[in-house]
């Protein structure tokens, strides 16, 4: 169990990192494009899609299990290590496939909302500093107010006027 949680957290780091590096840059998949499909079909200059980055979650599920397969299958061999030959190898086979794909969209998820920050910072700014200023206002309005003393208006004797009981009588309806 202990080997599975290391192995884990590995993945997800693997997969922060290989999603950083491919919102870097795209190189190899812009080369497997150009192998695979004709000119028509082939990706624009300014498209930034990779084999994690900017992909729906099948391509990228698709991606990291064969790339996690294929270095298990070098690793089976090529050292005397057995990864499919026990319960344990293929737990981590599976751990490190999982980790790999959530480490993506912990990478996505930073990255993004590092962007947006950058992009709302300076409104942000000026948003603190308005309410700040405002505030500074408001308590100086209070200070004032405590400090002058505020005579009320006398109020001007009510003209005497009919209960409603005698408004009744006088209509007749009592």
């Amino acid at each position: 169990m202990g080997l599975e949680l290391v192995i884990f957290i590995v993945a997800i780091l693997f997969g922060i990192f290989l999603y950083w590096r491919e919102s870097n840059g795209n190189g190899a998949y812009r080369f497997l494009n150009k192998l695979v499909n004709s000119k028509e079909l082939q990706m624009t200059a300014d498209n930034p899609k990779g084999f994690v980055f900017k992909q729906a979650f099948l391509p990228r599920l698709v991606f990291v299990v064969s790339f996690v397969l294929v270095f298990a299958l070098i690793l089976e061999f090529l050292t005397p290590v057995s990864v499919f030959g026990s319960y344990n190898g293929i737990s981590a086979f599976s751990s490190f496939a999982v980790g790999t794909l959530i480490g993506t969209y912990i990478a996505n998820f930073v990255i993004r909302s590092s962007k947006v920050i950058e992009e709302k910072s300076d409104s942000l700014e000026d948003i603190v500093h308005d309410t700040i200023e405002k505030g500074k206002d408001f308590i100086e309005d209070l200070k004032t107010k405590d400090a002058e003393v505020i005579e009320e208006p006398k109020e001007a004797p009510k003209k005497e006027e009919k209960s409603a009981r005698e408004r009744l009588k006088d209509k007749g309806l009592l």
